[in-house]
Order: structure tokens, then sequence, then C-alpha cells
């Protein structure tokens, strides 16, 4: 039995122009979808222009940024499935007590712009469409100096959950990723390997997650019709650990 429901449908990818959101956005595309992805940085804009090669529509897109929202949302017309995997915040790591009240605040700009992205994306999407944020497992994983991050994902979780609720039929749903090989580590230069190597040592699934399996996860999401509400989680074991 064929799983593929995207065959001709509309995606629309917010953060979809690196990492986990890019991702996604080519997987649906070679579903068959019509996709729109959208991130601020033009670097990652140019790039994933390219790597895409004209098999999606790439756009610049800002989730605090509604005009610029709009414009994505207008150029797809009728949403059948929107997937915000935008950072949107700064995220500071380091004990809560160290934390300016500024830093800790800024962690926040990612469910801020989630918010943005619902509110300015929800008169698009279809009424059997869907909504699909992402979070992450430090909301339910809890380390020392990540009291942002772990709040920020807990917070995105619970509005799924309240948004699967109130915009009852669109199906609202959330992905959970580990630690995944994306440009969010980059900053760590030459260290990179060894120390994301350390943070998934120990896991259940002892290695780093490809952007590619979180995709399968978001895909999953539009295409099953009875999952609304609900968190999956792809982390390579992170919660058992």
């Amino acid at each position: 039995m064929s799983m593929n429901k995207l065959a001709g449908k509309n995606v629309v990818v917010i953060g979809g122009t690196s990492g986990i959101g890019l991702a996604t956005a080519l997987a649906a595309s070679e579903l068959g979808a019509n996709v729109w992805a959208a991130g601020r940085s033009d670097e990652h804009v140019e790039s994933a222009k390219r790597i895409a090669g004209g098999r999606i529509v790439v756009m610049k897109a800002d989730t605090h940024d509604q005009e610029s929202l709009l414009a994505v949302f207008r150029a797809a017309g009728t949403i059948d499935h929107l997937v915000s995997a935008a950072t949107g915040g700064t995220r500071t790591l380091k004990p809560f007590l160290e934390q300016t009240e500024d830093q800790f605040k800024d962690a926040f700009g990612k469910l801020w712009g989630y918010a943005k992205v619902v509110r300015t994306g929800a008169p698009f999407v279809a009424k059997d469409g869907s909504v699909t944020l992402v979070s992450g497992a430090p909301a339910r994983k809890i380390k020392a100096n990540s009291s942002a991050l772990s709040c920020v994902g807990a917070a995105v979780e619970n509005l799924v959950r309240c948004l699967a609720s109130e915009m009852a039929p669109i199906r609202v749903n959330v992905v959970s990723p580990g630690t995944i090989d994306t440009a969010l580590f980059d900053w760590m230069g030459d260290q990179r390997a060894e120390r994301v190597a350390a943070m998934v040592k120990g896991q259940l699934v002892e290695r780093v997650g490809r952007p590619e399996e979180v995709a399968s996860a978001l895909i999953y999401l539009m295409q099953n019709g009875y999952a609304t509400g609900t968190t999956v989680d792809v982390d390579g074991g992170q919660l058992l650990r």
C-alpha cells in the first residue's frame, strides 16, 4: 500500500533553506509536492537554490517579519502542509543564574517566530491540511546549562497541543529531534566532530543524527491524516539515555 499522499500538494517550509528544513523540502519535492522553502539567511537561500536546482521555490523570509511570510504564503496560495523548522532565536548555553534576563528571553524568539508563522499562515492552510513545528529533545531531557533551550522546546510542544485542539480539523503536530548534524554546530570549528561525538556518547544509537532522518518524521506527519496533537521523537534514544 502506497503512503505517498503528497503528489500535487502544496508544501511550505519556513526555515527550509538549510538543515532539517531543507531536507524536508527536498523530500517533499521528491514525493511530487509543489514546495516553497524560505529562510532568512542570504547565504542559505543561495545555497538552497544551488542544491535544489529548480525543484523547489526558494524565497527569503524571517519568522519575525509578517510581510515576508505573507509573500511566501501568497505565492503558494492554498497550503496543504505548513512546516516551520526555523531557529528564530539565540541560544545561550550556560547555567540559568549566569544568564542575563535578555539572554534567556532571546531564546524564546523561536516560540514567538513559530507563533507568527501559525497566525499568519493559518488562513492559507487547507481545512484537511496540517501544520508541523520542530522542538527538540531538551524539552523533556533536562541537562545542565540548557534551561533556556529546554523551556522553549517545552513551550513549543505545549503550544502544538493547544493549537491541535483549537485549529481542528487542521492537524497540528511537532517533531522533536535529538543531536542532528546541521550548521547549528558550525561555531565549534575544528572541535566540532569531537564535541558532537561526546554529546551522543552512551546514547542508544551512538551517533549523530542526519537531517534526512528528521525530515522523514515531518513527511510522515504530513501524510498521516489521523495524527494530530502529537510529538514524534527522532533522537537516537536520547530520552532514555
